[in-house]
């Protein structure tokens, strides 16, 4: 709900209504009253993308200008822990985590199930919060790697942010999630190109995901 009062309105997603709790013995349960979004998501069935979604030009302007102003609006929580980043950027790339990590408030969870075709709408708010500088790009950009050109294409559009090096670090962080996701059984197609990038910012092999518990 938070979303609703604190993200401008020039940031595309669905509008909150109304949020219903009730409880039922030991069950508590919240439903919300949001606007129904009659344009189709991109990728309905899976988080990562397997296919070209041919998205205009404008499309991608309306993610970079979304993006920028979610940055700028205060955070009310952090979303990437940094105990879970000491632990995760060892175990699953291989290095050291980062002496500092420089946030800004993002969405969380920026896949390509959670945004829409033309016009641009940004769906699930549920991971909304105080993310590493870089993160949504890099989270989007990891579930983009099985189809190159618009992997290459969010590069293109975020490359102020990701060559950054508090980007680099957002970066890491998202694809320390998915080798963490791949560890866990997810994305088996995703994960060797998930390794290969991750050894293209640190020069360091990752080590093979294994079934971990890790938690963000």
């Amino acid at each position: 709900m938070g979303a609703s009062l604190l993200v401008p309105d020039a940031v595309p997603r669905p509008r909150l209504y109304e949020v219903h709790d009730w409880t039922d013995g030991e069950w508590a349960f919240e439903a919300e009253v949001l606007d129904y979004v009659t344009h189709p998501v991109v990728s309905p069935d899976r988080a990562d993308l397997d296919h070209h979604p041919g998205l205009p030009d404008e499309w991608w302007a309306d993610l970079r200008r979304a993006l920028a102003l979610l940055a700028g609006v205060e955070g009310v929580k952090v979303t990437v822990r940094d105990g879970w980043i000491e632990r995760a950027f060892p175990q699953f790339l291989g290095i050291p985590a980062p002496a500092k990590v420089e946030r800004v408030t993002g969405h969380g969870d920026l896949h390509w199930g959670n945004v829409t075709t033309t016009p641009l709408t940004l769906l699930d708010w549920e991971r909304w919060g105080l993310v590493p500088y870089g993160y949504d790009a890099g989270l989007l950009r990891a579930n983009s790697l099985l189809v190159p050109d618009v992997a290459d294409r969010i590069r293109l559009e975020f490359a102020s942010v990701l060559d950054s090096p508090a980007g680099r670090v957002g970066e890491l962080s998202a694809l320390a999630e998915m080798l963490q996701a791949v560890a866990r059984g997810w994305y088996p197609d995703l994960a060797p190109r998930l390794l290969a990038r991750a050894e293209s910012l640190t020069g360091v092999q990752p080590p093979v995901p294994v079934h971990s518990e890790v938690r963000a």
